[in-house]
């Protein structure tokens, strides 16, 4: 009986090491077309509203930023094009990838049913 209480004491002392080394490196969020603002160049700003009545936020936005329409990649102009034959009465979904150290948006990306 002491050794499965010493082996249980041991194993629940091992997982609270392994789990203290998670770090968030990034975080996603999905927002509404209606709530996006695409930045007028490659080096630029994003803008959009993590809920309907939140207020507008900014994240920076580079050349490595990826820009994905159902799941193609492809440059910001041609992304805009794309996102301009949505109808965007239809609530679609946008998700932004915000790296957090570097503060920089990675990737947009927008799946059209």
């Amino acid at each position: 009986m002491k050794i499965k209480m010493i082996v249980t004491a041991l194993l629940l002392s091992l997982s609270i090491t392994v789990a203290a080394q998670f770090v968030t490196t990034a975080e996603a969020y999905e927002v509404a077309l209606s709530d996006v603002r695409l930045p007028n160049n490659e080096v630029g700003t994003i803008g959009f509203k993590r809920c309907p009545d939140c207020d507008f936020e900014t994240r920076r936005v580079n050349r490595g930023t990826v820009y994905e329409f159902n799941g193609q990649s492809m440059s910001l102009e041609k992304f805009k094009r794309s996102l301009g034959t949505v109808d965007r009465s239809k609530n679609i979904p946008v998700q932004v990838l915000h790296h957090l150290e570097s503060n920089q948006v990675t990737k947009v990306w927008v799946l059209v049913p």
